[in-house]
């Protein structure tokens, strides 16, 4: 998997190729790091409603985000999709995002939307921490994300820090506690932690008894129950209280680009996505992400949205390169 400030030019250039059609005149052209199935159905949506067709060209958070950077006012891009929110801020460092319309902004509750509203929330999922139930039990589990650097969990726990999903809860640390708190983290986990590509060779991990827990994103759990639950029989989920860095959740965005042919179709599309009925494509879906916005409640296999006691984070805050740097320094990526 790609760091944060990977670019892949050739992944892009063949999705490229393939889509056709770009800036086409009312037919918006998407670039699209969020998950293809999730994306591809409320695409069908969009389109099925408005009659507007869409291109999505596909790839990773900070794949996109700097190609859209590398590419300027020259995008063919009209909207730009993520998993997580610190691809999007860096996109928005560059000044090129459209102020989302009013009309949108108004359908995401206010702790989903950038303090600068040039892109807006759609999704989210929240940082769990997955625990085999014959390992551990639920007293025996740390109180706090941070206390996961601490020596007794040496060789006990598992990541995935090269992925996005993973910097992404790095960065809410960085904003919640500093620099320095982040970095002797960072240390513990380099220290105690063993390394796997993905959220779902972690959850693997966790339910065959590799290791005693992992840090994961909650919906790889509830799309595994959903389905065979063979990857997730022996586990169970912590959800960190208190406002804790481990009760972090993390925002999808959507943003519509300033230099786009489209923009009247691009802001229908976001506005669509944040709408109620994107939202409950969303909450009907296999994704089994968070609904957030125009009071769809999520799929009702998941916990409860309101039951969940995240921290405060701005989402425009969170620093992806300097999470990078961070991780670099404690050999991690």
């Amino acid at each position: 998997m790609a760091t944060m400030l990977g670019v892949v030019v050739a992944l892009l250039a063949t999705a490229c190729g393939a889509s056709g059609g770009s800036g086409a005149a009312g037919v918006v052209t998407l670039y699209n790091a969020q998950h293809d199935d999730l994306v591809k159905a409320l695409v069908d949506g969009f389109t099925k409603e408005t009659g507007i067709k869409v291109n999505i060209r596909s790839g990773k958070d900070f794949e996109l985000a700097n190609q859209l950077v590398q590419e300027g006012g020259a995008s063919p891009a009209d909207v730009f999709l993520t998993e997580n929110s610190p691809a999007m801020s860096l996109v928005d460092s560059k000044n090129l995002f459209a102020k989302v319309d009013d009309a949108t902004l108004a359908q995401v509750p206010a702790q989903f939307v950038p303090s600068s509203r040039n892109w807006t929330g759609f999704a989210a999922r929240s940082t769990v921490l997955a625990y085999n139930t014959q390992a551990l039990t639920p007293t025996q589990l740390p109180g706090s994300l941070l206390d996961l650097a601490q020596p007794q969990w040496q060789g006990k726990i598992g990541i995935a820090p090269a992925g996005a999903d993973f910097q992404a809860i790095v960065s809410a640390v960085l904003e919640l506690k500093g620099e320095a708190a982040t970095a002797q983290w960072l240390a513990g986990l380099k220290a105690n932690a063993k390394i796997y590509q993905g959220n779902i060779p972690v959850l693997r991990a966790v339910n065959s008894g590799e290791i005693q827990a992992g840090v994961i994103y909650h919906y790889y759990w509830y799309k595994d129950r959903a389905e065979s639950g063979a990857g997730s029989a022996n586990t169970e989920l912590k959800f960190f209280g208190g406002k804790d860095p481990g009760g972090f959740v993390s925002v999808s965005g959507a943003g519509v680009l300033k230099s786009g042919k489209n923009q009247a179709q691009a802001q229908q599309f976001v506005r669509y996505l944040t709408g109620p009925g994107g939202q409950r494509i969303l909450a009907d879906s296999k994704a089994l992400e968070y609904s957030i916005a125009s009071g769809v409640p999520s799929n009702p296999r998941l916990k409860p949205l309101a039951e969940l006691d995240p921290p405060a984070v701005d989402v425009s805050k969170l620093n992806g390169p300097k999470v990078v740097e961070l991780m670099q320094k404690a050999g991690l990526i």
